[in-house]
């Protein structure tokens, strides 16, 4: 039973706001691009392991789908943890071609790629990282200790793997391809046969780990360096997002690049503002955003926009039902 789908990440969501927000030549540009790359990469893994859940006994598994948990000053963000009575296990997706190498002797995961070497976070030492966190959480939680595990997942096809140091013998059964993760599955089945947790258990941890499911908005801003003023404002045609802003005219956005009309472009521009700028936003904030004068067209645009609202007239403050909107 699925009780968090997957939905795209809100780091993806930011990340390709600022690419439409920030100029061309904005020093770190390219670095937020390769980061947008990545992480879509990332999302298309998982997305396609959703073909081989969608095989598992729907009643038997309470699957969690992008967990963003609160860790001190970080997050610890698991792709997907799967609850069971028995154990708990945490799934980490990697989508990269070529051949990648797991040296378990130095904690080290390289990809080759086009004759090209680099090297990334270890998904295990990781994955351990994130057990030990579930663990911890448990215990403060007062639930049985069932046992956690971890699984690194490879979602490309085409790409090819190796494990190698002293550790190997540790890690093989716990890297697997997309089509091998329904038999990893049922080793973890057959490795953990006690169950320590009741449904209700479950029922109330999963409860809990959707309940601290937070969402990091200002993160890659901060990663960045990205301050308020960096960010582009206006409304931007759908066709040319890094052109001069809309103008108003005839109650419409008028582009002069493409001579096209737009009646609601003003709201990916509000969707760009709740994901850089804040949370809600006033009718002023609005006006200087997209360069509006009229404080009735606002009025009506922000209305028409299906947000909720809290105050009247001045300091009437307008924000998303959900989030991200």
């Amino acid at each position: 039973m699925i009780i968090k789908n997957r939905t795209i990440p809100l780091v993806i969501l930011i990340l390709e706001a600022l690419c439409r927000r920030l100029p061309l030549n904005y020093p770190k540009y390219q670095q937020i691009l390769e980061e947008l790359g990545r992480r879509q990469a990332g999302y298309q893994g998982e997305v396609a392991l959703d073909y081989y859940l969608r095989l598992l006994p729907i009643d038997k598994y309470m699957i969690l789908h992008d967990l963003n948990l609160p860790d001190g000053d970080y997050n610890c963000q698991i792709d997907t943890l799967f609850l069971t009575p028995e154990f708990a296990l945490i799934v980490e997706v990697k989508n990269m071609a070529g051949k990648l190498i797991f040296d378990t002797e130095n904690e080290q995961f390289t990809q080759i790629n086009n004759d090209k070497e680099k090297g990334y976070p270890d998904p295990i030492a990781q994955a351990k990282r994130h057990k030990e966190y579930i663990q911890k959480l448990m215990a403060e939680h007062k639930f049985p200790l069932v046992p956690v595990d971890c699984l690194v997942v490879i979602s490309n096809n085409y790409s090819s793997y190796v494990i190698t140091g002293k550790n190997a013998f540790k890690v093989k059964p716990r890297v697997c391809k997309a089509d091998a993760f329904i038999n990893k599955i049922q080793f973890f089945e057959k490795m953990y046969t006690n169950p320590l947790l009741t449904a209700k258990d479950l029922r109330k941890l999963g409860r809990l780990l959707v309940k601290m499911n937070t969402i990091p908005t200002n993160y890659i801003l901060s990663k960045y360096g990205i301050k308020k003023e960096d960010i582009k404002t206006g409304v931007f045609c759908p066709n040319y997002n890094q052109h001069a802003p809309l103008i108003r005219k005839k109650q419409k956005w008028y582009c002069t690049t493409c001579d096209e009309y737009y009646n609601d472009a003003h709201i990916n521009a509000l969707k760009d503002y709740f994901l850089l700028i804040d949370s809600k936003i006033t009718n002023r904030e609005f006006r200087d955003f997209v360069h509006l004068k009229s404080h009735d067209a606002a009025k009506r645009l922000l209305l028409s926009a299906s947000l909720n609202y809290t105050g009247s007239k001045k300091v009437r403050v307008y924000y998303p039902k959900t989030f991200p909107w």
